[in-house]
């Protein structure tokens, strides 16, 4: 359970600086955080079908961007 929270706390984070207008490094840094927080709670789970596969497209999608001067749509 504590593995949960550490995501939902994560998120909470993440949601906070967009607001903000963080930069986009902070906010890169922010998903690869969560990132690894997902994959711990994954293997905390007994049976993580689908989260599996999930994780593994965030994993390609943050593998495939850019790694400096990375642009970030702006936002409303």
């Amino acid at each position: 359970m504590d593995e949960a929270r550490a995501v939902l706390d994560r998120l909470d984070r993440i949601e906070s600086l967009d607001r903000e207008a963080a930069p986009a490094g902070e906010l890169l840094e922010e998903l690869r955080d969560l990132l690894r927080e997902a994959e711990t709670w994954l293997r905390a789970e007994p049976d993580p079908q689908g989260a599996v596969e999930a994780l593994a497209g965030c994993r390609h999608a943050l593998d495939t961007q850019p790694q400096e001067g990375m642009f970030l749509a702006s936002r409303p």
